[in-house]
């Protein structure tokens, strides 16, 4: 069984009183969805950054994944199948992380089509909120950045960038893109029960994502947390991005509080994000039970 003290080292650590890292990161992204990198660079990335394990899980597709287990050979490093699926709960988008899934399972196929025809719907409607505001050629712009990939707002955020109409990422989601403004188009995911059932039946293991950015009072998280467990979830991210110590505790004590695993990963995208650097956050906290406990890992 690989256990928590065998895939972690000593290194300077950016949060306050920790001074490790993980070698496992079981999240990240790619072109394939809304990264920077493609699943290569990704996957040299991880390795220079000392990863031993990492999980390709883009969103709503497995498209990468062959790439990335191929450049896996080339750099000593383990690459878990994997893939984040948009859904909602009550009202709110929340994603499922899948790992150790088979991408080529008729289930999880039919599911990323359906996935995949929501969000090109939704592309389209952002597109006419942008068209309206005077941003002409969103769609063109936005296609361009995702290089046949699905399209989404990060891609629609590097066009408003390259197009002089704002000077960052973060500024395009602060006025066009976030919650609330003009380019939030509320899609019309599938339930989380679906979404967790769909990665039970493609053979992985469902991973509740960043519990933390939903924005829930604790009443209401685990609420969240309580029926994501309801549904057949196993395990959520106890370490994702940029959190805190104190944030890490606390979901630690909500993973033993709902007898989940924990995952950890950076929920890597772009380049100069420190906080979401592949192989750049801490270890779980040792009262964790790690979601890769009895995974056969060579080590």
């Amino acid at each position: 069984m690989v256990t928590c003290s065998t895939l972690q080292r000593n290194v300077p650590f950016g949060f306050p009183g920790v001074d490790l890292y993980s070698t496992i990161d079981l999240h990240s992204h790619s072109t394939e969805s809304d990264g920077q990198f493609s699943p290569t660079a990704v996957v040299a990335r991880a390795a220079e950054n000392g990863v031993t394990h990492l999980a390709l899980t883009d969103h709503d597709t497995v498209t990468g994944i062959d790439e990335a287990l191929q450049a896996a050979m080339s750099h000593g490093l383990e690459v878990i199948p994997g893939v984040e699926l948009s859904s909602q709960w009550n009202g709110r988008s929340v994603h499922i992380v899948g790992l150790n899934i088979d991408p080529e399972h008729p289930a999880l196929t039919e599911a990323l089509s359906a996935l995949g025809r929501e969000r090109d719907q939704r592309a389209e409607k952002i597109a006419e909120r942008l068209e309206k505001l005077g941003f002409h050629g969103a769609l063109e712009g936005a296609k361009r950045f995702a290089g046949g990939a699905v399209v989404a707002r990060p891609h629609f955020a590097r066009f408003l960038v390259d197009a002089g109409y704002v000077k960052s990422i973060q500024k395009a989601f602060a006025k066009y893109l976030g919650k609330g403004k003009a380019g939030d188009i509320k899609p019309a995911w599938p339930s989380m029960a679906d979404a967790i059932h769909c990665v039970k039946k493609s053979g992985g293991i469902a991973v509740l994502a960043h519990p933390l950015s939903y924005d829930l009072t604790r009443t209401k998280l685990k609420s969240l947390i309580s029926d994501f467990s309801d549904a057949g979830g196993e395990a959520i991210e106890v370490v994702s991005g940029d959190q805190s110590r104190q944030e890490i505790e606390s979901l630690a004590m909500l993973a033993q509080e709902f007898h989940l695993k924990g995952s950890c990963g950076s929920d890597f995208h772009v380049d100069n994000a420190p906080w979401q650097e592949l192989g750049r956050t801490p270890p779980l906290p040792s009262q964790c039970i790690p979601v890769w406990g009895d995974w056969a890992w060579p080590l």
